[in-house]
């Protein structure tokens, strides 16, 4: 029997840093920026929360640790570690109109190489015997859950087993959606998107817009990289183990249709799928669990293409995603 009530927490917990990262997206997207550098923005945001947690338990030379500053200076490192990655961003492309593509996965680059040499100076700083920095009374705090969750069976383990930034991360994507649909700023934002010379010419800042957007959606996104690393792997940092969830995480952008409400649930269907092959036994065939593997990427593809043959307007991305704003143009 297929063991859903150990498997949904699991998808949860997998699904989280995406939709994290997908809700920064979609909020940059739909400012007319695609950012391409999504994963490297959640790989510095990870390792700048592991910086800040490292030296702050060092501090403490062995001492408990206060669970606001625990939970606050990571949280803080990491915020301004993506923040400066979307002004970096910002900077090349709507201030310099560099290419979008490029500069995004350049940035994706550099984030992974940034992360992963400070990993390594960290790694020799700890003087661990294995490539790894294990920083688990941080991760406690970051993973601790409601007491009673335990004593409530079933529901208790599916709703409420999580650590707070789970939660925090539906938070920000149903104010995501509210904002987006249904206040001012949010239809200015769109409009941007939509058409850059019309919202500049309506006497909206567009240069301003891109900018909000773009650095918010990377703080967004940053703190998808920090729940990996202090929830999900329990407070070990390894360079490279990340994995693919920045690339999972713009692929989920399209899969929601660019709407952060329905990134909750998808993000949730996304990490089922990616750790599906756990739970199906496929003995020691190892391509068939790559297949798998494979899952998230083909449904992606399937409702691109679904989307791409209804043309409907509101299912597209904003019409000038990727596009450089010239006023002179205007």
């Amino acid at each position: 029997m297929f063991d859903f009530v150990s498997f949904i927490p699991r998808a949860v917990m997998q699904g989280t840093p995406l939709l994290f990262g997908s809700t920064g997206e979609i909020l940059t997207e739909k400012s007319g920026n695609l950012n391409l550098g999504i994963p490297g923005i959640m790989y510095v945001g990870a390792i700048s929360g592991v910086i800040g947690s490292f030296f702050y338990e060092q501090s403490m030379a062995g001492q408990p640790l206060n669970g606001f500053w625990a939970i606050a200076i990571p949280m803080a490192c990491s915020l301004l570690g993506s923040l400066l990655m979307g002004l970096l961003y910002c900077f090349l492309t709507v201030t310099l109109r560099a290419n979008q593509n490029v500069t995004g996965l350049a940035l994706t680059t550099f984030g992974v190489g940034f992360g992963n040499f400070f990993g390594g100076s960290l790694i020799k700083l700890a003087h661990s015997d294995v490539p790894s920095v294990a920083l688990p009374a941080t991760s406690a705090f970051f993973s601790k859950h409601l007491p009673f969750a335990d004593n409530l069976g079933w529901f208790g383990k599916i709703f409420l087993s999580y650590g707070f930034l789970a939660y925090l991360a539906i938070i920000i994507a149903l104010i995501a959606s509210y904002i987006l649909n249904h206040t001012r700023a949010g239809l200015h934002l769109r409009s941007v998107g939509e058409s850059p010379a019309t919202a500049d010419a309506a006497g909206i800042n567009v240069t301003r817009h891109k900018y909000l957007a773009t650095c918010i959606g990377s703080m967004i996104a940053g703190l998808g990289g920090l729940y990996y690393v202090m929830d999900y792997a329990c407070g070990i940092w390894s360079n490279n183990a990340f994995g693919d969830r920045g690339w999972l995480a713009i692929a989920l952008v399209i899969f929601t249709i660019w709407r952060p409400n329905i990134s909750i649930l998808a993000s949730i269907l996304f990490g089922g799928l990616y750790i599906l092959y756990l739970y199906i036994p496929t003995g020691t065939q190892m391509e068939v669990k790559e297949l798998y593997k494979m899952l998230p990427y083909v449904i992606t593809l399937l409702v691109l293409i679904v989307v791409s043959l209804r043309k409907k307007r509101e299912d597209q991305p904003p019409a000038s995603l990727g596009l450089s704003y010239f006023r002179e143009d205007r």
